[in-house]
């Protein structure tokens, strides 16, 4: 969690270098595919894991990715997004009823909406006027990473460098072609980054999306998700302290309850029945 509270503000320091979104989230995707390949080897699944298998690529490497680096992009300040992804778990729980068949109880929905309240709460920040769409982007890379999740859980038995290296690669080609269609030059705005900026994209690959996103996948191979989610709810506490130490930023009073709300819900959800 520490790691991924990280990811958010390694993510604003490349992205104020003017590393276009997209393309920084398909570098990232490419790190984890080189990282991957020699214990992923490019093993074909049984097919009863390909439409799954898919699902997770496109929704972690492409949905995921992507809108996490636009969200940041597109806001002035990091604490709305860092609360914001907490939106995974409540959508999760949304998705695990509808397509895995699992049971809500009126106790869950109450803080299911709640989660949604708090995030509503916190875009009636006077801060937040003009980046209110950094907050929907927020929501859809939530979407997507609860869509993940999920879909992770019909990918279990498969190795964790299979599904990963397979989502580096089409992240890796889907991300390039889309920023090569939105963002211009590809080969050209690679060229034109810093080579102190690689040393964070590698990190942000290496590191965040293959190390501590690869523990988090595994784990699932032990534990259901709703043990291994609640630790999910300390990623934001990590991440707004190294926003605090990076960029001084003190999250508003409205933010700060909104967060409450958000956090202390999406905890919740995980403890209760």
């Amino acid at each position: 969690m520490v790691l991924f509270g990280s990811a958010f503000v390694v993510g604003k320091i490349v992205l104020n270098t003017n590393v276009p979104p997209i393309l920084y989230a398909g570098l990232r995707m490419g790190i984890v595919f080189v990282c991957l390949l020699p214990f992923w080897k490019f093993e074909i699944p049984p097919k009863k894991y390909f439409f799954p298998l898919i699902i997770f690529a496109l929704s972690m490497g492409v949905g995921v990715s992507m809108f996490t680096q636009l969200a940041i992009n597109e806001s002035d300040i990091l604490s709305p997004v860092i609360i914001g992804g907490q939106l995974a778990v409540p959508f999760a729980i949304i998705l695990s009823s509808f397509f895995l068949g699992e049971t809500i109880s009126s106790k869950k929905w109450f803080f299911v909406l709640t989660s949604f309240f708090g995030i509503i709460l916190i875009g009636f920040d006077p801060k937040l006027v003009d980046n209110l769409l950094a907050l929907f982007l927020t929501s859809l890379m939530a979407f997507f990473y609860a869509i993940s999740n999920v879909s992770s859980r019909n990918i279990k038995k498969l190795r964790v460098t299979l599904s990963n290296g397979f989502m580096g690669l089409t992240g890796l080609i889907i991300l390039l072609l889309f920023s090569y269609v939105f963002e211009g030059n590809v080969v050209t705005n690679i060229k034109n980054i810093e080579n102190n900026v690689w040393i964070l994209i590698i990190y942000a690959g290496a590191v965040v999306s293959v190390a501590a996103h690869m523990s988090l996948f595994y784990l699932y191979k032990f534990y259901s998700v709703g043990q291994v989610l609640p630790f999910y709810s300390l990623f934001p506490v990590f991440g707004l302290i190294q926003t605090f130490i990076v960029f001084h930023e003190i999250p508003s009073l409205i933010v700060t309850f909104g967060g409450i709300i958000v956090v202390g819900s999406v905890y919740m959800l995980q403890k209760i029945r």
